[in-house]
């Protein structure tokens, strides 16, 4: 998974406002297709790239243009790491509704949610520092 250019930290909080909402709606609910929908969000932001992640579109074309430019950068390889996880919660989630484990359907999302809120209320990457922990505790291949 390589990580890509460093990205506009407002980005993914942005996103991490919408994947609230949207796992917030999903929990009440109980719309697996909804859920459903958001996998294939964090699978897009994890697998092919930020930049292409739908909710990354809509940061760039409606909301980045209004704030004006910034010259600070984060690194994209941590988000991309978080998109991972929250697709692995999000999937059993949608997994757990789909197949009428509804136990199953509420705690993957629940933590998908909690890590989502974390992020949009906080500015806490809960991913980003599970990341930068297994990569402090990872020794070094030589090159």
């Amino acid at each position: 998974m390589s990580a890509g250019p460093a990205v506009d930290p407002r980005g993914p909080r942005f996103a991490a406002i919408l994947t609230t909402i949207v796992l917030a709606v999903v929990l009440v609910t109980q719309w697996w297709p909804l859920l459903a929908v958001q996998t294939v969000v964090f699978a897009i932001g994890a697998f092919v790239g930020l930049k292409p992640a739908p909710y990354s579109i809509l940061y760039r074309t409606l909301v980045a243009p209004r704030l004006g430019p910034t010259d600070e950068r984060e690194d994209a390889a941590p988000l991309r790491f978080a998109q991972a996880v929250g697709f692995v919660f999000a999937l059993a989630g949608t997994i757990g509704f789909a197949a009428g484990i509804t136990p199953l359907g509420i705690v993957a999302t629940a933590f998908a949610l909690f890590a989502a809120f974390l992020n949009a209320a906080f500015d806490f990457c809960l991913g980003c520092e599970m990341f930068l922990l297994i990569k402090r505790f990872t020794p070094a291949r030589a090159s």
